[in-house]
């Protein structure tokens, strides 16, 4: 049986890697107070130059290719490497499976019911989805499951690791919501996993939630977790290059191919593959108008939009502790399905990561939409914990783009656009 890629450990949305960029700025400073009280701030011109050199990939990365995606107001700029393995130049605007991203989709759709009141966030599980969790499982929120704070236990915990080489096998193996919970939380010939805490009271990232999340969608509904997406979000944003492919594991065209790297050394095309209801594929610029809409206020009313800004407090109004990973230092860090990153000039990113077996991804912006980006590597590990060197090399090459020497003030557009990949409208 296939493991559930998105069993990870808790990853920053630039990763371990950019921990440097944010040492000393104030992370934790930011993260005992109000989330959505970021000052605005200025970003440097997007330098093409700069951006094609963050994202080529290195010997070190392990990885075969990247494609990324950056805008600041009235700018894009577009750009990808070589695949590797094929030797071709990948399309700028190639699809890819984005992994845990999917998790920001299946949020904006909880909090649209929520809006429409036929889901409570201060409603339990145990309300809506009797039967769903084990009786030794205290009381769990709707809210609980969408930031983080649930307690519950992660997607096949306790579970024998695969070799790399039955992963890959396995890999067009395809689950519902309901058998992904049922043998995660009431396993067959191993100890069922028990609450990691008691609920509301820390925060660690976590699948399982949403995999319960995307059943309580399904359940409340009628309509399956692909229906629910296309026709509250994919459609009336005109996402068309985004799909919710279910069990059909034909990859689009043109696309990201991802590889693993077999117990031989070989690098394995891993691009067509199976998981879930909740698996999605998109492409740069569609996950780009995504976020754009979304912290425009576009899907959501302002209410309900600021639950992905709010960190989670105790009952005493403090924001409860993160636990399990490295992603968010001591505290929590997640909002309702996104992630907040301090940055060095004072301002936040928020986003989130994703992985698939081949892609790592990330999609992020500041609330303003100062800046924004995303950003899909061709990965042969799936050490799903490790950092991904390109996104960090990216992140500082939005921040601070020029290495050598001061940019000089003079400098026009056409200069900037002369070397690499162009910058174009951001209407693109």
């Amino acid at each position: 049986m296939k493991p559930v890629t998105r069993r990870v450990v808790a990853l920053g949305l630039i990763g371990s890697a950019f921990l440097g960029l944010t040492a000393g700025t104030g992370a934790q400073a930011f993260a005992s107070g109000d989330a959505r009280t970021s000052a605005t701030r200025s970003f440097p011109p997007l330098d093409p130059t700069a951006l094609q050199d963050s994202i080529r990939t290195r010997p070190t990365d392990g990885a075969s290719g990247a494609i990324a995606r950056v805008g600041e107001p009235g700018q894009i700029w577009r750009g990808s490497t070589v695949d590797a393995q094929s030797g071709r130049k990948i399309p700028e605007n190639a699809h890819f499976h984005i992994g845990s991203i999917s998790k920001v989709f299946e949020t904006t759709v909880i909090l649209q019911l929520a809006a429409e009141g036929r889901i409570d966030l201060d409603r339990t599980v145990q309300h809506y989805l009797p039967g769903v969790l084990p009786d030794t499982f205290q009381p769990i929120t709707v809210r609980e499951l969408i930031t983080y704070t649930s307690g519950l236990p992660d997607v096949d915990e306790g579970k024998p690791a695969e070799s790399v080489d039955e992963t890959i096998a396995h890999r067009y193996t395809y689950r519902t919501f309901d058998e992904i919970i049922r043998s995660t939380l009431r396993p067959a010939g191993r100890p069922w996993p028990g609450p990691h805490f008691a609920p509301g009271t820390k925060q660690e990232y976590n699948s399982l939630g949403f995999r319960i999340a995307g059943e309580l969608i399904e359940r409340i509904t009628g309509h399956s977790f692909k229906q629910e997406v296309t026709t509250r979000i994919l459609e009336p944003l005109h996402l068309e290059q985004t799909s919710v492919p279910e069990d059909d594991p034909t990859m689009p065209r043109p696309c990201l191919h991802g590889y693993v790297t077999d117990s031989r050394g070989t690098a394995v095309d891993v691009s067509e593959q199976g998981g879930d209801p909740s698996n999605m594929i998109s492409t740069p610029a569609d996950l780009d108008r995504f976020i754009t809409a979304l912290f425009q206020g576009r899907l959501l009313t302002a209410a309900q939009l600021d639950e992905m800004f709010t960190l989670p407090k105790d009952a005493k109004g403090e924001i409860v502790p993160f636990v399990g990973g490295t992603a968010c230092g001591n505290l929590a860090c997640f909002g309702a399905g996104l992630m907040s990153t301090p940055l060095p000039n004072g301002t936040v990113l928020w986003g989130k990561t994703g992985h698939d077996e081949g892609y790592a991804n990330g999609m992020f912006a500041t609330r303003d939409l100062s800046v924004r980006g995303v950003y899909s590597v061709s990965n042969l590990s799936l050490d799903f914990g490790a950092p991904t060197p390109l996104a960090n090399r990216l992140l500082a090459a939005v921040l601070r783009p020029v290495h050598d020497g001061a940019r000089s003030p003079g400098r026009s557009m056409a200069q900037r656009t002369a070397h690499g990949t162009a910058l174009g409208d951001a209407r693109s």
